[in-house]
């Protein structure tokens, strides 16, 4: 078949499996986008009906480039105008999960015009709750609302008792774990009563709507294939709709890589991947795509060292035919900031040989780690991004208006209403909260709002009512743009920039057909980040990309620096509780060395400078290199110290003394 020619060997093995249940091991940048977009164009080929095939991936993008790819495939096969984009149930396991949920409502006891709260939302409802029982006036200080809210999250999502999630993951909180029960159960009953969603819920709800055999059997034949990617980074909760989707595995495909699953703080857990050939009999067909399109060897020889000291592991040794003569360097620096300087000094160097500064990125284990080298950046003026900053749905004014529209959809949103209210001029928490209060049991909110007359002292009352009155799709939203704009310039004195993500709220809201679908698909896959991200350069076209290891998985640049590759930082000092945490850090150390593909270099800091140590003060610590690069791993490394220029000077003759104490009093006479 003449699609799947540039396909290699364990490629087109995937591809062509058959029914049976299947496991695509997919090393680092080896093609796993290509091989799957691949399987489902062959299936089409082979007659499955689009309209039958469930996708789900972990972004909206990342279904929306499958098919994309899928309908290219295919048409170049079957011809033009092959129905291909037909794969109408693409995306994300949350996405799926509210679109089915809406559609069953009224069979499940749901109201479908549910609102879903994003994560700040859900935080700002689970205050109000931690306020109502009085726990925040606790005399031994209460967690905070962010916190309850991951408790709560992990809780659902890993399916372990909550005892247990307090000793492992918060220990800190294992004395309110009777409160913590009551909160949670106040938070659910707040949930229903103002008949909203959080995104736990979507996945919960779908897991339980699949306890019932007879939901199961009507949802799972829905689809005649489900393909599932990034498996490794899913949770017991997705793992229990999946299993429950296809029980006997027939038509179930998944593809992932047990070597880059990194996200356990979100309560994904690598044993999907490593027990799913097991779950079935016979167990699934595993096919492990071990040619790497990305790195030159030599990267890969180091990488492939890190990662084969995992405690547990899907066999495979990645290989390139990029040959190199150049190893990963492993250099040694003084402290930090020398490591800062190095960076600079590499990168520009880069720069100077024809490789843009987007060609480049600088990784790290969490965003604290940075602050030096972006200090020492701004200083040399090299422009840089970098991700992990602030993201759409956190920008107040975005918030600001979308509280609008879904207390517009759906007027028992608390949440929503609480922030809505307090826009006006004059309208305090206290009287917000009577307004919702008043509205809050009677058959038509949004009449008697326009029926209450205007609380004391408050002015634009007429105009919010107005606004919040029916109107078309996406029209509605240019209304609520319009209304808030004055808002917006009395609130906040950057009003200019802001005003750009309102428009692209805008721009985006007119795909949609419907203020329904706009809301839940802006909370559950939002832009990246707002006009105002961390280090956008306004002018520079080109420049440095800043990033966590976290957020650069599935990215790629010609040169890759990683900073602290140390004992502390990776792995890190909070992951190292358990023995699972430290096989995670070492995943991460490989998914950031996997990122390059002509240059890698591991910084390795000697000092730290350490603030506000209880007992000693400010001081120096020493660090030692990171425990999952051992000694008989540097043959694979170019390993070298770095010193800045002027360690090399002559030291000036020592100076005599001088009392500056007493020139201090001789200032004051």
């Amino acid at each position: 078949m003449g699609y799947l020619q540039n396909l290699n060997d364990a490629q087109r093995a995937a591809v062509e499996h058959g029914l049976e249940p299947l496991l695509i091991i997919a090393g680092a940048g080896s093609g796993k986008t290509n091989t799957l977009a691949h399987r489902l164009a062959h299936l089409l080929k082979q007659g499955a009906d689009p309209r039958r095939i469930l996708l789900m991936t972990f972004s909206r993008r990342a279904a929306s480039e499958l098919t994309r790819r899928v309908s290219r495939i295919t048409e170049s096969v079957m011809g033009t105008g092959y129905a291909a984009e037909a794969l109408t149930w693409a995306g994300t396991f949350h996405g799926i999960g509210a679109r089915l949920l809406r559609d069953l409502a009224l069979q499940i006891g749901l109201n479908p015009e549910f609102t879903i709260h994003d994560r700040e939302d859900s935080a700002d409802l689970m205050n109000l709750c931690r306020h109502e029982l009085g726990f925040s006036k606790a005399q031994i200080r209460f967690p905070a609302k962010g916190t309850c809210l991951a408790i709560y999250s992990r809780v659902v999502n890993s399916g372990i008792p909550l005892a247990e999630v307090l000793i492992d993951h918060f220990p800190w909180c294992a004395m309110w774990e009777v409160e913590l029960k009551r909160l949670f159960g106040a938070y659910v009953a707040a949930k229903q009563a103002q008949n909203v969603l959080d995104y736990d819920d979507l996945l919960l709800a779908w897991a339980q709507v699949m306890q019932d055999p007879g939901f199961a059997a009507h949802i799972g034949a829905l689809w005649d294939h489900v393909l599932i990617d990034e498996y490794q980074d899913t949770n017991r909760l997705q793992a229990r709709i999946l299993l429950a989707l296809k029980p006997e595995g027939r038509g179930l495909t998944v593809v992932g890589d047990d070597a880059q699953s990194i996200y356990a703080f979100r309560a994904a857990t690598v044993r999907n991947i490593l027990d799913f050939p097991g779950a079935f009999t016979p167990p699934a067909r595993v096919v492990t795509l071990e040619r790497n399109y990305r790195s030159t060897q030599p990267i890969l020889t180091a990488a492939n060292a890190v990662i084969a000291r995992a405690s547990e592991r899907f066999t495979k040794d990645l290989w390139s035919d990029r040959t190199s003569l150049e190893k990963p360097r492993l250099v040694n620096l003084p402290n930090e900031g020398d490591q800062a300087r190095f960076v600079a000094d590499q990168v520009l160097a880069n720069r100077e040989t024809g490789m843009t500064l987007k060609q480049q990125a600088v990784l790290f284990r969490t965003s604290s780690h940075s602050g030096q080298l972006e200090i020492e950046l701004t200083r040399r003026n090299i422009p840089f991004v970098k991700f992990g900053g602030l993201k759409f749905l956190e920008a107040a004014h975005v918030k600001d208006l979308l509280a609008l529209l879904r207390f517009a959809q759906n007027p028992r949103d608390r949440v929503a209403g609480f922030r809505l209210l307090q826009l006006l001029p004059g309208l305090g928490p206290g009287t917000a909260a009577k307004v919702l209060d008043r509205i809050a049991t009677v058959p038509d909110p949004l009449a008697a709002l326009a029926q209450m007359p205007a609380p004391t002292k408050v002015t634009g009352w007429e105009d919010l009512i107005a606004v919040l009155q029916p109107a078309a799709w996406p029209e509605a939203l240019g209304r609520a743009r319009v209304w808030y704009e004055p808002h917006l310039e009395r609130i906040h004195e950057d009003a200019e920039f802001r005003r750009a993500d309102l428009l692209q709220l805008e721009q985006i809201a007119s795909a949609y057909h419907s203020r329904e679908k706009f809301l839940t698909d802006v909370t559950l896959d939002p832009p990246e980040a707002t006009s105002a991200e961390a280090g956008v350069p306004l002018k520079d076209e080109d420049y440095l990309i800043l990033s966590t290891i976290h957020s650069a998985k599935g990215q790629e640049w010609k040169a890759v620096f990683v900073l602290n590759v140390v004992d502390g930082c990776i792995s890190s000092d909070l992951g190292t509780g358990q023995s699972a945490d430290l096989e995670e850090e070492r995943r991460l150390l490989y998914v950031a060395m996997t990122r390059a593909k002509d240059q890698l270099t591991l910084g390795v800091p000697l000092r730290f400078y350490v603030t506000q140590q209880a007992k000693r003060g400010d001081r120096h610590l020493f660090a030692a290199r990171t425990r999952f690069i051992t000694s008989d791993m540097l043959q694979h490394f170019d390993v070298t110290r770095w010193a800045p220029p002027h360690a090399t000077e002559a030291a000036s003759p020592a100076p005599g003394s001088v009392d500056i104490r007493a020139s201090m009093r001789d200032m004051w006479g």
